[in-house]
């Protein structure tokens, strides 16, 4: 913080655990970090204290050592999804694209560009909160606005070396079940995947073949009872799947190479 507080520590623990804040240890560095000044510091508490998540109360989401700016509205990263980041990066070189698509803040891009400089990163959101989001954290000019594969550059077909996919995956009866920092301030269009949590996961790997190069990956985030089904729409596709279990981050990815 800009100047020292004089709220006492143990105090601002204290009251975000009363809070129901799970982490509130953690959660009181970071807002101690954040703000400027006791006023801000004040606002700042009174605001997660009412619900609001972490993240858009400081401005941003710690992934993969990296500050990702988050807006309302807009999925927050979850660190789950480093697992696809790390599967991810395994293999790629400098100069060879990478798509993250149904993006939201841009953060499985922004991490993979940190994790292998020079990478051609390209990112597209059917939100445009999510779009304007994702131009705060990647080359604005790689951004794109639209439902999937339409929103990018027709140049990139058949270019594609890896594309990531968080794409919303919970079932629709399931959102009203999900925790409120989540079900109150992130759009329905980032968390509903539709009867079976399946739907945008069917147009990810409807398309995906017609836009990855040869021996290229699509890597989906799903989640572990999801992850057979997710790796049938792939060996459906005609593409050669595999279920990547991270236990470090209890994430689920299934990876499906271009044969």
């Amino acid at each position: 913080m800009g100047a020292s507080s004089t709220m006492p520590y143990a105090e601002l623990v204290a009251t975000l655990r009363s809070a129901g804040c799970v982490f509130a240890e953690d959660e009181a560095r970071v807002l101690t970090e954040a703000a400027r000044d006791d006023a801000e510091l004040a606002a700042m508490l009174a605001r997660r204290v009412a619900g609001e998540p972490l993240e858009l109360v400081v401005g941003f989401a710690a992934f993969c050592g990296l500050r990702i700016a988050v807006a309302p509205g807009v999925f927050v990263p979850r660190q789950r999804s480093a697992a696809l980041v790390r599967a991810a990066a395994a293999g790629l070189s400098s100069g060879e694209v990478a798509v993250d698509l149904c993006c939201g803040t841009g953060a499985l891009g922004a991490a993979l560009l940190a994790a292998v400089p020079g990478l051609e990163v390209y990112a597209a959101d059917v939100d445009p909160d999510a779009v304007a989001c994702a131009r705060r954290n990647l080359p604005a000019e790689r951004v794109f606005l639209g439902d999937l594969y339409s929103a990018l550059p027709d140049g990139l077909r058949g270019r594609v070396c890896v594309l990531v996919v968080n794409a919303p995956y919970v079932p629709t009866d399931d959102i009203a079940l999900m925790p409120p920092e989540a079900r109150d301030h992130e759009h329905r269009v980032a968390l509903d995947g539709g009867t079976d949590g399946l739907d945008v996961q069917r147009g990810v790997v409807a398309g995906a073949t017609d836009w990855l190069a040869p021996g290229g990956r699509l890597l989906i985030e799903t989640s572990a009872a999801q992850s057979s089904r997710t790796a049938g729409l792939m060996t459906a596709a005609g593409l050669a799947a595999e279920v990547v279990r991270d236990e470090d981050v209890d994430g689920t990815v299934v990876v499906g190479t271009l044969r």
